[in-house]
């Protein structure tokens, strides 16, 4: 094998390999780009919080930017975990990859040597000694053929010796980038994780400010009424809702039945039954629902209830139930999420549509692990508890259409 051969051979390969690697470009993900949202919205309440220290607002006010802040951190901290141990996982299979490689490259190299050596050693001269010394022209022809493959196999053996050394400095590379992402990664949750903790530690002092203030305590119970009327709202608009896509979907199955019939009059075929809208067996848990939480006690009853303070009468569309910041909440029953709101006075708030016209509501969660139109579980987690003017609480509401219940009625007996 000539000096040419190897140097086009060693050649093409690097063209192919710098080409490979000028083509590797990192695109927005997905996942990158909500995050980046997400540092947008907590950027824009931290302006907010600034601006509020300037100007007059109400504590109340200040306390919901924190609130929503506070929420939209820890989602962000959740996403950096998740994206951390993807980056974790690319960082050791990469490794292992760049280790086998290694092997392979090594391996090449060795029988790539003792080749080398073997031409040094014997020469081209060897390789006319062994055509000539062929005891008939059958030998020769394949002793011809032999050593062209030979030599073809060892310009094969070259070229990929090159190309797995391209390909081991291009994952060496993308394996420092990947190294450098995570790094950058780290900084960045440790950087939220004490913004967390001190934007919690604001809000508590607000929160302490408040309970001492009566005439802040009246502000925020005349929010709670207005979030009642809001909720009450939510609840008809999305009753309505349900009623116009039932009825679309009820049309749409009576245009198709019409159709079905008249493609299968002539064939005498029964028309086949359409499927139909689910429903669920909410109904049928009357005394017997799963609670939110798996701990607490109710701390205000459904109904009219007494400010503790202010002895002012209010109303309470459901139930508040005392408990632990940051337990977990769940489903109570199979369903899917309606929607997802801020509501001030009841701060973080999920609904949930449980079919038949039953929904349940959750209010002053300190995170929300759902989206809007996700299926549920019973016993899925939907979010954690969070702390309110009234105390660290869950409140909870059961509604079938537009008239609210007594979620004590519905709730199991607990032992």
């Amino acid at each position: 094998m000539t000096a040419r051969v190897i140097l086009v051979a060693v050649l093409g390969v690097m063209v192919v390999g710098s080409s490979a690697f000028g083509q590797k470009t990192r695109e927005i993900t997905k996942q990158e780009r909500e995050l980046e949202k997400l540092r947008k919205e907590i950027a824009g309440f931290e302006n907010r919080l600034k601006e509020s220290e300037k100007r007059e607002r109400s504590t109340l006010e200040h306390l919901d930017d924190l609130e929503q802040q506070s929420a939209l951190i820890r989602q962000l901290i959740t996403r950096l975990r998740e994206e951390e141990e993807k980056i974790t996982r690319d960082i050791d299979e990469a490794k292992l990859s760049i280790e086998g490689l290694e092997r392979q490259l090594q391996a090449l190299k060795n029988h790539y040597a003792g080749y080398v050596r073997s031409v040094y050693k014997n020469g081209r001269v060897y390789d006319i000694e062994l055509l000539f010394s062929s005891n008939s022209i059958n030998q020769l022809l394949i002793r011809i053929e032999y050593l062209k493959r030979f030599s073809t196999q060892r310009v094969t053996d070259l070229k990929r010796i090159v190309s797995k050394k391209a390909e081991l400095e291009r994952q060496n590379d993308q394996l420092q980038q990947t190294l450098k992402e995570e790094r950058a990664l780290l900084a960045e949750k440790t950087r939220e994780e004490r913004s967390l903790k001190n934007k919690v530690l604001q809000r508590q002092g607000v929160l302490n400010n408040i309970r001492k203030d009566k005439k802040t305590l009246r502000q925020e119970l005349s929010r709670k009424t207005a979030a009642v009327k809001r909720i009450e709202q939510m609840i008809a608009d999305l009753v309505e809702k349900e009623r116009k896509r039932q009825e679309e979907l009820r049309k749409q199955r009576e245009a198709a039945a019409a159709k079905e019939r008249e493609r299968l009059a002539a064939a005498g075929k029964p028309v086949p039954v359409l499927e139909i809208e689910p429903t669920g067996t909410f109904g049928r848990k009357r005394g017997g629902l799963r609670w939110p939480v798996s701990s607490g006690a109710i701390a205000a009853k459904f109904g009219q209830q007494t400010h503790p303070v202010l002895r002012t009468v209010t109303e309470n569309s459901g139930v508040d139930i005392s408990v632990n910041v940051g337990t977990d909440v769940v489903a109570v029953a199979e369903g899917e999420v309606s929607l997802i709101s801020f509501i001030p006075g009841y701060g973080n708030v999920v609904i949930l549509n449980h079919y038949d016209g039953y929904r349940t509501v959750y209010a002053h969660l300190s995170e929300i692990n759902v989206v809007e139109a996700q299926k549920v579980q019973e016993g899925h987690v939907i979010g954690k508890s969070g702390d309110s003017v009234a105390g660290s609480l869950l409140h909870f509401e059961v509604w079938q259409e537009r008239q609210k219940m007594d979620p004590e009625a519905w709730l199991a007996k607990r032992r």
